[in-house]
């Protein structure tokens, strides 16, 4: 059984820039201070001083509004860290991996993926196996009705392993196989004990409850446990700061695993972690 995993994959971000126009403004003002001149030259010192006052105490006005803004938003973050529930953190956590647009960002960026990178695995002997992976994702309505495919290259073999209509079956050469059940526990847990089960805890159906907060490597985090629908318990660790699942663990029979996330990147308009590492016992 797998206790090292390493998986990175790269994805190219899209930018968009914006061209904005100006309108000259200042020549308007200008022409009609001119006007004001011929007009009433004997008044023009106390309009410009008039303007100036107001100057002063709408820019002070400003900086007032900036701190009192910074101040709430402090005090907001604080209480935030005290006082939020399970469901606030969740959606949240949502709105932040779908780049500030949430739900509809993923589901629209994420309706096909197409991941690709390398895989380091420690085997039951002790050996370091390299290989590398794509997985195809068609996204449904939740996890359950999901399609995934996960086309593994190692040196002396390749084959896939097929999720669909939630049952796990093996391609090699176009030909159906029954792959072990070490392997496929492992395929399913990788779908059920990943971060979909904490961003799509509401089409999943899946309870949520927040334990106390911890703090670990100075880093200070949202307990949250999402419990399916099949009983399956994941336990996500979430950064009260970013927002961002550092680290999540389960335990299957008496084996308990832990995987860590690093190297988040905004790609495609949503968050992705370049690099994994699973635990099996430490």
């Amino acid at each position: 059984m797998p206790n090292l995993q390493i998986v990175c994959a790269t994805i190219r971000e899209s930018q968009i820039t914006k061209n904005f126009e100006e309108k000259p403004l200042v020549l308007l003002r200008l022409k009609s201070f001119l006007l004001l001149a011929v007009l009433i030259p004997t008044g023009l010192t106390s309009v410009f001083a008039q303007e100036t006052s107001t100057a002063k105490t709408q820019k002070k006005e400003k900086q007032t509004g900036k701190t009192q803004t910074a101040d709430a938003s402090k005090n907001a973050g604080k209480g935030a860290s005290e006082n939020a529930t399970a469901e606030q953190v969740a959606e949240s956590t949502i709105l932040v991996y779908g780049n500030f647009a949430g739900r509809k960002n993923l589901n629209q960026i994420r309706k096909t993926t197409i991941e690709r990178g390398k895989v380091s695995i420690v085997n039951a002997e002790g050996k370091t196996e390299q290989a590398n992976y794509e997985r195809f994702v068609l996204r449904a309505d939740n996890l359950e009705k999901e399609r995934i495919r996960l086309n593994q290259e190692f040196p002396n073999s390749r084959y896939a392993l097929v999720y669909s209509d939630n049952k796990i079956f093996g391609l090699y050469n176009d030909t159906v196989f029954a792959p072990r059940e070490d392997a496929s526990k492992a395929f399913e847990n990788q779908i059920w004990h990943g971060l979909e089960a904490l961003l799509r805890y509401k089409e999943n159906e899946s309870k949520l409850e927040l334990v106390a907060n911890e703090k670990i490597s100075g880093i200070d985090l949202y307990v949250l446990n999402v419990t399916d629908k099949q009983n399956r318990k994941t336990r996500f660790y979430v950064s009260t700061k970013s927002l961002k699942v550092m680290m999540l663990e389960y335990t299957q029979d008496t084996t308990k695993y832990r995987r860590k996330f690093y190297d988040y990147n905004v790609a495609q308009g949503t968050l992705v972690p370049y690099r994994t590492v699973l635990w099996a016992n430490d």
